[in-house]
């Protein structure tokens, strides 16, 4: 068996410092409490469990004095409510989040329909909806959106979109400019995110089975096993070593490995090494 590694992979700039940002915290301020999960981990989740960092599902469930806001970011509401209660933030919103924010947040005050390409259910999402002062809508396809077309328009994305599929989405609003008399498109997909996805996409061309590697609720993980498996390869999206079965392989296959931008490196190296200890075996039974 031969395994290759995406040049791309694994933590990402904001997951680090999200991370940095509530080690920090932690060191001065002792138990802390985040909306939510920081990064969608349960690995990097159960390992700030253990430090004194743990998950509220709503503010209403918050008992510390300080409150993380997770690397997705919230909506505007939620920080004054958490201001109104009187706690401390530690806002861990990553900057490329807090980029398309700002742009909802300003094409919201100049009287813009906003539509979010993205997963409605994502915090992230949630957040920009927040931003979007009720003139936000969320979609990934077009046929989800009410047949009358506001005449001025702004789209933005969820930062961890696929490029090709925000494109593609985008293409269908340009062709329809002659209902909108105002369209304006911002590139809100994070670098991170793209270049994943690139070097995910060069390595599937080159294997027989690619193993993604990441939260199965992350989103960016997600996108990076659809862009394997567009690309006709084997795919399979796992969390831990755990979930590897030596009958996915074959004796000389070629396997590609990559990695979602909140999967540490130690959940990565672990999997490399199962995968070496697989092609030590043989071939399967």
């Amino acid at each position: 068996m031969e395994i290759k590694r995406a040049s791309e992979m694994g933590f990402c700039f904001g997951v680090r410092r999200a991370l940095d940002l509530v080690r920090k915290a932690i060191g001065e301020q002792g138990h802390l409490q985040s909306l939510g999960a920081i990064v969608h981990n349960q690995k990097v989740v159960y390992d700030l469990e253990q430090i004194g960092v743990t998950v509220a599902g709503s503010l209403d469930d918050v008992t510390s004095d300080t409150v993380v806001v997770t690397s997705h970011g919230v909506g505007p509401n939620i920080i004054k409510n958490i201001q109104d209660k009187g706690l401390k933030i530690v806002d861990t919103t990553c900057p490329h989040v807090k980029k398309a924010q700002n742009i909802a947040g300003k094409l919201a005050d100049e009287g813009y329909s906003i539509v979010i390409f993205g997963e409605e259910g994502h915090p992230e999402v949630q957040g920009l909806l927040g931003w979007s002062e009720g003139k936000g809508t969320v979609a990934i396809d077009w046929s989800g959106l009410s047949d009358e077309i506001p005449h001025r328009l702004g789209i933005i994305s969820q930062t961890t979109q696929s490029p090709k599929n925000y494109a593609e989405f985008v293409k269908y609003a340009v062709s329809m400019l002659s209902d909108i008399s105002e369209l304006r498109v911002f590139s809100t997909i994070c670098e991170a995110t793209s270049k994943r996805l690139a070097a995910a996409l060069e390595l599937s061309k080159t294997v027989d089975v690619m193993i993604v590697i990441g939260g199965i609720n992350s989103s960016n993980t997600k996108r990076l096993a659809e862009a394997c498996l567009s690309q006709g390869v084997t795919t399979y999206h796992i969390e831990q070593n755990e979930q590897i079965e030596p009958s996915w392989f074959e004796i000389n296959s070629k396997v590609g490995v990559t990695a979602g931008a909140s999967t540490p490196d130690v959940i990565i190296d672990s999997v490399i090494e199962k995968l070496k200890l697989v092609a030590g075996a043989g071939k399967p039974s």
